[in-house]
């Protein structure tokens, strides 16, 4: 949703305002939420578009032989305060890091999920049953 769309639902419910029931209440609530939440997104996507940014700079700074390549990202992540600190520090981040690449090879080694086809009736037509014993849906 855009930001104009929110506008105009929190107009319209504000203009709903003599109306004191859970429901509008609810409505201003769930609204507030799915704002917040837009805004957090947004938030996440500028850092990670940063980071990003950075970490290319940092790789064609590398390939230009350039005296000082880790610049960008060390620019970036001390902005952030994500630097690490101390040796202890460092050897957690090193740690999580051989834990992730570990946990994303394993991942990648099994094997893709077989596809069961759908139970299909004689005319081809997926069969429309529920999962309990004997019930059929509605046609």
């Amino acid at each position: 949703m855009t930001r104009s769309e929110f506008d105009d639902i929190r107009a319209h419910i504000a203009a709903e305002a003599d109306h004191h029931d859970d429901l509008l209440l609810l409505a201003r609530s769930l609204l507030d939420d799915l704002e917040a939440a837009r805004m957090r997104e947004a938030t996440l996507r500028s850092y990670y578009l940063r980071l990003l940014t950075a970490a290319r700079a940092t790789a064609a700074a590398d390939a230009a032989g350039h005296p000082a390549p880790l610049t960008f990202l060390t620019a970036e992540l001390g902005e952030r305060g994500q630097l690490p600190t101390g040796e202890e520090e460092v050897n957690r981040i090193l740690a999580d890091a051989r834990t992730a690449a570990a946990l994303v090879a394993s991942l990648e080694r099994l094997p893709a999920r077989e596809q069961v086809p759908p139970r299909t009736t004689g005319k081809g037509a997926r069969a429309r049953r529920c999962a309990g014993t004997s019930r059929t849906l509605p046609r």
